[in-house]
């Protein structure tokens, strides 16, 4: 037990602990895939089982042995290379966008945008259950934030009404990371331009699996140029690491020059960026990869009797931490590895199972989920916190 002033921290872990709240990372002896140290590996962000793709990993080696194993500096100073903006240029390409800006992380996309586009004075409105990133990035940014609540576009659309500020940001994830459901983008871009707001989507789970080419939600729903922030990750369905920004060139300059995770972060490592260049191009050509998986997730879905998710991810919440580690660890015993998701990543009183399914998967480990979802350990099957 650490004493002094550190002397807090053990009791503080006891009542994690007691609570069912205790976190201790899993560290696998196995590459990314569908399978993780023998379990089926139901909880992983490789939308199109890229991450342990021959030709991505191939990509990343020959990057590295190209440009070297770090960067060297930021991209301001002398970190950036050709294949830095390669990769930004075929963002741009596939995102039909006029530009776009590299991050080494989606996080640090969000928290070095938001606080770009507004600061004290302005208005930022964030939906209740967007990710950790999208709740930092506003409070960094010292602009009034309000949350609204969960896709309710009426009260976002009074509290805009209601607002004097300089500038008014909208923010919001495209599809949302642990309940699976999506924004209303076409109807928020209506809220939006009736107020003169800037709109700002995080794409991460939709970006590589949704739309025309894999586009995104925007995509999907015929709005892109509405919304006029576009941000996604290379971390989830290309397999690699990264995330950007795609958007008018004005918009990428500014972040260039303004974005404090851009100008004081070392550029991202070539390896990533190699990879990241490389699974584009396959999930432009296989466009089999996201078809496969989205059909994968609502199959798991009917078969759980939960609603259709928007891409991958398939909740099945079960309220009690304690009940969902439980479920975790009897799923595991049947071979599938799906990690129980707990406050504060979810609300209180919502801890659930999060199912992600990818195009490695098979309908028969699919179906074997279901059928082990219904053995009679007591596992509650068809409960969801989505909005319809």
């Amino acid at each position: 037990m650490t004493a002094g002033p550190l002397g807090w921290i053990s009791p503080a872990l006891d009542e994690l602990e007691a609570a069912g709240l205790r976190r201790v990372p899993r560290h696998r002896a196995t590459p990314a895939g569908p399978k993780a140290d023998g379990l089926v590996n139901l909880s992983s962000n490789d939308y199109l089982g890229l991450a342990g793709d021959p030709m991505v990993v191939e990509a990343a080696r020959e990057a590295a042995a190209r440009w070297g194993a770090g960067s060297g500096a930021s991209r301001l100073v002398t970190g950036g290379t050709a294949v830095h903006r390669e990769l930004e240029g075929e963002i741009a390409r596939w995102k039909r966008a006029e530009d776009a800006v590299l991050f080494s992380s989606g996080y640090l996309a969000n928290v070095g945008t938001v606080p770009a586009l507004v600061g004290p004075g302005d208005l930022v409105c964030s939906d209740a259950l967007n990710h950790a990133s999208i709740v930092d990035a506003c409070r960094l940014s010292r602009a009034e934030v309000r949350v609204y609540p969960h896709r309710d576009l009426e009260a976002l659309d009074r509290l805009l009404g209601a607002s004097t500020a300089r500038r008014r940001l909208i923010v919001t994830d495209g599809v949302f990371s642990m309940d699976g459901d999506a924004a209303d983008l076409p109807a928020m871009c209506d809220v939006a331009e009736s107020h003169g707001a800037m709109v700002m989507a995080d794409d991460a789970h939709g970006c590589g699996v949704l739309g025309p080419d894999g586009r995104g939600t925007a995509a999907l729903h015929g709005c892109e140029d509405r919304v006029h922030v576009r941000v996604g990750t290379l971390s989830k369905a290309f397999g690699a690491a990264g995330g950007y920004v795609a958007g008018p060139a004005d918009l990428c300059d500014w972040l260039r020059n303004r974005a404090r995770a851009f100008a004081f972060d070392t550029a991202p490592v070539p390896a990533a960026v190699g990879a990241a260049l490389k699974a584009i191009a396959i999930a432009s050509a296989q466009p089999w990869r996201r078809a496969h998986a989205l059909a994968l997730a609502r199959r798991l879905a009917r078969g759980l009797g939960v609603p259709e998710p928007a891409a991958c991810i398939v909740p099945l919440v079960l309220g009690d931490p304690r009940s969902a580690l439980s479920a975790s660890a009897a799923l595991a015993e049947a071979g599938l590895l799906v990690v129980a998701i707990r406050p504060p990543s979810v609300p209180p009183g919502t801890a659930r199972l999060r199912f992600t399914v990818t195009a490695a998967h098979t309908d028969a480990e699919i179906d074997r989920a279901v059928s082990c979802v219904e053995d009679p350990r007591g596992i509650p099957r068809g409960s969801s916190t989505q909005t319809p």
